[in-house]
């Protein structure tokens, strides 16, 4: 696993390689192993290398045809040994014995389709001198990160992550306010937005392709999940842990100490079992227990590790960690309010300790429609279905908009909620139902010069695109597919990539096998959520391979106690953010609204957890930016 970057000039002039040497070393967690460079005069490509396969070989940037076909390549390419027999078979000469050999000579047979044919995960950048053009591409579901960026010169820039980017002196660092009111909505930005105007992200299963002297890339999708032909719900069940199992043991191949993630929930502890069935030794787990018992599941972690027989860590930390709060706005360098970041950067740390690669067991919830949302969804849609959207949006809306706001009822009685979704179209319920904080506190959040500058924009309208994309599909696999397009990569995968980089060690996620996801997707719905218990497929085919109290227990997330810990610990940095210069200066925000939501949420009045911790991360991250607030 890796760290890129690059730089290409619009007008022939040359690249400075202490600048590109800076924005790569920015990146060099990602990377500790050692770097490399190319420079082609007005081209230039930078890597920092974490080893993983061929120790020895597979040194960055490779280069082919006397350098003139160039690679620096972040990511694992997991059926990297079946491609280099073809690639033999076809003339193909190795001199290593590295998968980013394979990339680059895949790309000189098969150009830029060779991403069609890689199994696995990655981000990579390749200069062929010959076509004067530039290729990026990404995976397929957006595990690797890549951030680019067109200077007010023209020259074009590109790396992992925002700070290498922003390491470049001449990047405007103009706040983009359609992706701040994402952030506010969603609690990250999503793609291909970043939280600046001018540093996008290339979209996971794009490529882009960029020829030297423009201003136009070509940017391209080459891949998405099929749909359409369902399979018996009796053929999924009895094949699903074999589909999984190759996955599995596909990304067991290193050549450096490898470990998981154990947190013993049903789809780590899959995973964890079949790492265990196809291991001739010991499988290193590790988990994080937290020292406030409502928030501990390390117990479940080790009845697992006791069923498989795995080299179990666990070391117990503070629920309330709060010197990672401002070590997180380094991390993710734009805001992210994912408070879970928290714990699994700790225990990413911890696996760093033993191992080099670790495997999770991230993308069940989305592929098997394991999250509570999906349920609540899809039985608002049985009453959306039958009334029109001329009588819900009155009715509905009047009575979402009556209704208090009952945070410490019973779940029964928060009708709020339910009658603001059933007053609105099902993508933007949807949007609605994974808001961090409700239209109806968000706009109390805006100034009027934030309103008037926004212009009508809301964050509904991506999740209205993503479901015109599948028109026609039920609603379960629509919510599901706006999952897999934005909370997945912008959320989880976001999440689990910085925090295991900045560790140094490289997450592998075999739920997200394309293989898989493609297989998975073709569940159909009705066996995806029975009687209200979602993931139901997928929880049936490992009965009788996990302990049967594991796959029946209630799910729970892997959270930090948020609500309390500000009006404890954190009461005077929540109180603080009225008088933050981010929220007094911009102009943007109604700091009264936000001192109202501080206090009522410290008192015990009201629950704003959600929305003040969103609120903090903004603050430390803005505030380290140091963000332009755009005047018009």
């Amino acid at each position: 696993m890796c760290g890129i970057t690059g730089w290409m000039t619009h007008d022939g002039s040359l690249i400075e390689e202490r600048l590109l040497k800076h924005m790569t070393n920015q990146i060099a967690h990602r990377g500790p192993d050692g770097d490399g460079y190319f420079n082609g005069g007005d081209v230039g490509l930078g890597h920092r290398r974490l080893s993983i396969i061929d120790l020895d070989g597979g040194k960055q940037p490779m280069y082919c045809d006397q350098k003139e076909v160039v690679l620096s390549y972040n990511g694992e390419i997991y059926n990297y040994q079946t491609l280099r027999q073809e690639l033999e078979g076809l003339g193909h000469q190795f001199k290593t014995s590295s998968d980013t050999e394979v990339v680059l000579c895949s790309y000189k047979q098969w150009g830029e389709a060779c991403v069609e044919r890689f199994r696995g995960m990655f981000a990579f950048a390749i200069w062929d001198g010959g076509k004067q053009s530039l290729l990026l591409a990404r995976d397929r579901v957006g595990i690797k990160p890549l951030h680019y960026s067109f200077l007010p010169s023209g020259d074009f820039i590109f790396a992992s992550e925002l700070k290498a980017i922003l390491a470049h002196d001449n990047v405007p660092r103009v706040l983009r306010l359609d992706a701040l009111e994402d952030y506010l909505t969603l609690g990250y930005v999503p793609d291909p937005k970043t939280i600046l105007e001018h540093v996008h992200k290339l979209p996971p299963a794009s490529t882009m392709v960029l020829v030297k002297g423009s201003k136009q890339p070509q940017i391209r999708t080459y891949w998405t999940p099929g749909f359409n032909e369902h399979v018996q719900a009796l053929s999924v069940q009895e094949d699903l842990l074999p589909h999984l199992e190759e996955a599995v043991r596909m990304r067991m191949i290193a050549d450096v100490p490898l470990g998981a993630f154990l947190s013993g929930g049903v789809d780590s502890s899959a995973v964890v079992g079949l790492m265990a069935k196809n291991s001739t030794k010991k499988v290193e787990t590790c988990a994080i227990g937290f020292d406030d018992p409502d928030y501990d599941e390390s117990g479940h972690a080790q009845v697992v590790a006791d069923h498989f027989n795995t080299s179990h860590r666990f070391r117990l930390v503070s629920a309330t960690d709060s010197e990672l709060i401002d070590k997180m706005a380094d991390v993710f360098d734009e805001p992210f309010a994912d408070a879970s970041a928290l714990p699994t950067y700790r225990v990413c740390a911890l696996a760093r300790e033993k191992v080099t690669v670790a495997l999770s067991g991230d993308g069940g919830d989305e592929l098997f429609a394991g999250y509570r949302r999906h349920k609540f969804h899809m039985a608002e849609e049985t009453m959306r279905s039958k009334l029109p959207l001329a009588i819900r949006q009155p009715v509905f809306g009047t009575l979402g908009s009556l209704y208090p706001k009952l945070d410490w009822a019973p779940q029964f009685l928060r009708a709020k909620t339910t009658f603001e979704a059933l007053s609105r179209t099902s993508a933007q319920a949807y949007c609605h139902s994974v808001s961090r904080t409700s239209d109806r506190e968000r706009t109390k959040l805006h100034s009027s010069r934030m309103t008037k500058l926004l212009n009508g924009y809301h964050p509904h309208e991506r999740f209205e695109e993503l479901a015109d994309e599948v028109k026609g599909q039920d609603a379960l696999t629509t919510i599901q597919y706006i999952d897999f397009k934005t909370y997945l990569p912008g959320d989880i995968l976001t999440k689990v990539d910085r925090t295991s980089m900045a560790n140094s060690l490289e997450v592998r996620v075999p739920i997200l096998d394309h293989k898989f996801v493609e297989w998975g997707f073709r569940v159909p719905p009705k066996n995806r959520i029975v009687e209200g218990s979602g993931k139901a497929i997928f929880k049936g085919a490992l009965r009788g391979f996990l302990p049967e109290h594991i796959i029946d227990r209630k799910k729970r997330g892997f959270v930090a106690p948020t609500v309390n810990w500000m009006r404890d610990e954190l009461s005077n940095d929540v109180r603080a953010l009225a008088k933050s210069k981010i929220f007094t200066d911009s102009g943007l925000f109604n700091v009264k609204t936000i001192k109202r939501l501080a206090e009522e949420h410290i008192s015990g009045v009201r629950d704003h957890h959600t929305t003040l911790w969103s609120l903090i991360m903004l603050e430390r991250s803005l505030t380290k930016l140091n963000v332009q607030i755009p005047t018009a």
